[in-house]
């Protein structure tokens, strides 16, 4: 009996948030009276598996060879399911990124288990793993178990706390053979580029996000620019010009809601939402939207929301702890320039 935790890792090193999925698993294993098990594959996983150790774990599985050197859910979902079947893990958790999704939900079909995912809270009732997700857009919450001998879980982002460090641990590293994969099977990397000088949205403990209001900036558009060009114009400015100095004094990233990336004012990438990515920040800044429950679906779970709309009536004020009515233009250079007076 364990508790499979699969560190996520990106070039050679793990992501953050994965600590925070090894939080849930110790919670889980407590519960079970089992030990916690360190999943990692690829590059260096022999000493990710040694910094797992420093948060409590004792066992670790590691996987270092050249099929796992990069992410592919070809070679990680076979090599996992088959420790899945071979040594019958009480659960298998991971954060709820686009990769433990998609591997998590692989291993979970090829080893006929059941899957939990994007939970926010775990608890332990007479030997099974519930977990508490929200559903319909956040309005109401929901608890999923499965009948299954194993129970995959993904866990939202920065709703686990990471375990406390332990320096006395030192974990017994067991090194695994990986999965042959026939090479018509096999999909292949070409290129990894990570994208510099801003916040993961998953990651940030603050956003500020901006919606179409964005487009009322009272700039004027460039000569030759007119009609919907010049609305996108004036919000690519205010992204940049206007809300980017306010993410940038208070160490945010910046998102967008559907609207804005739709109409073309910023990438995808940004965009919040049920379409999108569904952030917890301990704050939320909603600058210029209205609030559509597509929105509210990826943001709801935020600790503080503080809303800037100059439509009183607009929905987002009913989500938001702190709700300003008022051009976005005229308050958000305001209040950046009285933050940068307040924090160091």
């Amino acid at each position: 009996m364990s508790v499979f935790v699969w560190i996520e890792t990106f070039g050679g090193a793990a992501i953050s948030s994965s600590w925070e999925a090894l939080g849930a698993a110790q919670s889980i294993a407590e519960a079970l009276k089992t030990e916690t098990v360190a999943i990692v594959f690829g590059e260096d996983s022999a000493a990710i598996a040694a910094e797992a150790g420093r948060f409590g774990v004792a066992r670790a599985l590691t996987c270092d060879a050249e099929s796992l050197s990069e992410y592919r859910l070809e070679s990680y979902a076979a090599l996992l399911s088959k420790l899945v079947v071979d040594r019958k893990p009480d659960a298998v958790v991971a954060v709820a990124t686009n990769r433990g999704r998609e591997l998590l939900a692989s291993a979970a079909a090829d080893s006929e288990s059941g899957l939990i995912s994007d939970v926010i809270s775990l608890r332990v009732a007479d030997g099974s793993i519930i977990g508490t997700r929200p559903a319909y857009a956040g309005k109401v919450m929901m608890e999923m178990t499965c009948n299954t001998s194993t129970t995959f879980v993904t866990v939202r982002g920065r709703a686990f706390l990471p375990p406390l460090p332990d320096a006395s641990v030192l974990p017994t590293i067991e090194t695994v053979a990986p999965e042959k994969i026939p090479a018509q099977l096999q999909s292949t990397v070409e290129e990894l580029v990570a994208e510099l000088g801003s916040v993961n949205l998953a990651d940030a403990a603050i956003i500020v996000s901006g919606g179409r209001g964005l487009a009322n900036n009272p700039a004027s558009a460039p000569g030759g620019i007119s009609g919907e060009q010049a609305n996108i114009w004036k919000a690519k400015d205010g992204f940049a010009n206007t809300l980017r100095p306010l993410a940038d004094v208070l160490g945010a990233a910046i998102g967008a809601s559907r609207a804005a990336v739709d109409a073309g004012y910023i990438p995808y990438e940004h965009q919040v939402g049920q379409t999108g990515k569904v952030v917890t920040p301990d704050l939320y800044i909603a600058c210029g939207i209205s609030g559509a429950i597509q929105h509210q679906a990826g943001m709801r779970g935020s600790k503080i929301i503080v809303a800037i709309n100059k439509d009183a009536a607009a929905p987002i004020f009913k989500l938001a702890r702190y709700g300003i009515v008022g051009d976005l233009y005229e308050v958000v250079p305001a209040l950046t320039e009285a933050l940068k007076k307040k924090l160091p």
